[in-house]
């Protein structure tokens, strides 16, 4: 049943319709930051929509099929929104591709918080350096959620953690982890030592202390490196320990999302 504060169902036929704007070039990254700015960010989906709906962001609005509009409808009970309704022509031409199982919905962004106000109580911290494969910090965010990481602190150089696909890929959990974006990770891990949080950095290395050897401490950031190079030199030398993975001698590496949720696996919250 829908409640009193019923969504507006508006049935658009024209793809160029300017009402959905918001979910222009969905494939174009570029385009989506200039499109987006710091005001609202996509999200697609039905069970994304429903993480979405859980989390404290304002809905703008949902563009869905016709045979998605009454689960959809359930799922926003008590939200005051335009729905609009589409066939799947018109949100092919719009969005660009057919990944999103019928329904794309667009939210407020929240104002950007301090690193303070971010770990405040936090004692399981990820911080992310160079991450800018939009699928390994979906994946990272979901991890992250799933085995009790409370904050995520992103450098400079990382993507953006509300790109449509980062979104995605968490499942919508990463509208549920708060986050700071931080100008250098090194300047970070001083900060937050000052702050009682113990740093940790995950690498390959061989010389690294093994997780499985080690206990956590209290408050913990674990920092994690980009795909590829890794976490920078000087990352490295700025925490108080560097841990690893146990891994078979003649494998290089983990991928770094999945290094991500064997690590936070090992760490007790």
């Amino acid at each position: 049943m829908i409640g009193e504060a019923n969504p507006s169902v508006i049935r658009v036929e024209s793809a160029i319709d300017p009402r959905l704007d918001d979910y222009r070039e969905l494939r174009d990254p570029r385009a989506r930051r200039r499109i987006e700015g710091d005001e609202f960010f996509i999200c697609e989906g039905p069970v994304a929509l429903e993480r979405l709906l859980a989390s404290d962001h304002r809905l703008r609005s949902v563009m869905v099929l016709e045979r998605r509009l009454p689960a959809t409808l359930e799922l926003l009970n008590g939200n005051d929104v335009p729905v609009f309704v589409v066939d799947a022509a018109t949100m092919h031409e719009v969005s660009g591709f057919d990944l999103h199982r019928g329904v794309i919905a667009a939210a407020e962004r929240q104002p950007a918080r301090t690193l303070e106000e971010v770990i405040d109580g936090a004692r399981r911290i990820v911080v992310l350096e160079g991450l800018n494969d939009p699928e390994n910090l979906g994946a990272i965010a979901r991890s992250a959620r799933a085995f009790g990481a409370e904050a995520m602190i992103v450098d400079a150089t990382c993507i953006d953690p509300y790109t449509r696909r980062s979104v995605r890929v968490s499942m919508g959990e990463i509208l549920h982890l708060p986050w700071v974006r931080v100008e250098s990770v090194v300047d970070t891990c001083g900060r937050l030592r000052e702050l009682g949080v113990v740093t940790w950095a995950l690498t390959p290395a061989r010389d690294a202390d093994p997780l499985s050897a080690i206990d956590a401490p209290g408050r913990l950031a674990l920092l994690l490196g980009a795909e590829g190079p890794g976490l920078s030199a000087s990352a490295l030398s700025a925490v108080d320990r560097r841990v690893r993975i146990p891994i078979a001698s003649d494998v290089d590496s983990l991928n770094v999302a999945a290094a991500a949720a064997v690590a936070l696996s090992h760490l007790p919250t």
